[in-house]
C-alpha cells in the first residue's frame, strides 16, 4: 500500500526537479552570425559564396553545440536586424553587441569571426560576453590550415569543447 502512494510522489518530485533544472539551464544568448575578415576583398564587398556558406555553417554549429553542451537558448535576432546591419561588421563595432543582446532579452552575446590569411589558412575566433556589462567571459581561437566545410565546422566544435565550455560558464555551478 505504501509503495502505491510512494511511487507517484517520487515520479511527481522527479518531474518537478527536471523542469526546474531545464528552466535554470536555459540561459538566453544572442548568437550573432559569423563574419569574415578577408583582406583580399575590397572594402564593403561580401564574402565569396563558398565562404558565406561556411560562415552560415559555423553559426549553426555554434548554436547547436552551445545549446546541447552549454545549455544556451539562442534568441531570435530579427527584432534587432536593422541595428545589426547598421553596426556590421560586428567584430569591429567596439562592444555594440552587448546592448543589442540586452535589447533582445539575452544574458550573453556570442560573436564569431574568421580571419582569412589565405585560401588554405584561417583563424576562427568566438567570444562570449555578458549582455549587461559587455565583459568578455570566454573567448576561443583556433587556426586551421585547410578550407572545407568539414574543417570549418570542426573548428567551431573544437572551440566550443576546448575553449568556450572547457569550464562551466560564469554563473553556472
Amino acid at each position: 500500500m505504501r509503495l502505491r502512494v510512494l511511487l507517484p510522489a517520487l515520479a511527481l518530485l522527479s518531474a518537478a526537479s527536471s523542469a526546474a533544472l531545464a528552466e535554470e539551464a536555459a540561459r538566453k544568448a544572442a548568437i550573432f552570425p559569423a563574419e569574415v575578415n578577408d583582406p583580399t576583398l575590397a572594402y564593403g564587398r561580401k564574402p565569396l559564396p563558398a565562404d558565406q556558406k561556411r560562415l552560415d555553417l559555423v553559426t549553426e554549429v555554434l548554436r547547436t553545440q552551445l545549446a546541447e553542451k552549454g545549455g544556451l537558448e539562442s534568441v531570435d535576432l530579427g527584432p534587432q536586424a536593422a541595428e545589426i546591419r547598421k553596426e556590421s561588421p560586428l567584430y569591429k563595432c567596439n562592444g555594440c553587441t552587448a546592448p543589442i543582446a540586452k535589447a533582445l532579452g539575452a544574458e550573453l552575446a556570442v560573436t564569431t569571426f574568421a580571419d582569412k590569411g589565405a585560401n588554405q589558412l584561417f583563424s576562427l575566433v568566438v567570444t562570449i560576453a555578458e549582455a549587461e556589462s559587455g565583459k568578455v567571459v570566454r573567448q576561443g581561437q583556433v587556426v586551421i590550415r585547410a578550407n572545407t566545410d568539414d574543417d570549418w565546422s570542426h573548428a567551431a566544435r573544437w572551440i566550443v569543447k576546448n575553449r568556450l565550455l572547457a569550464e562551466p560558464l560564469p554563473g553556472r555551478s
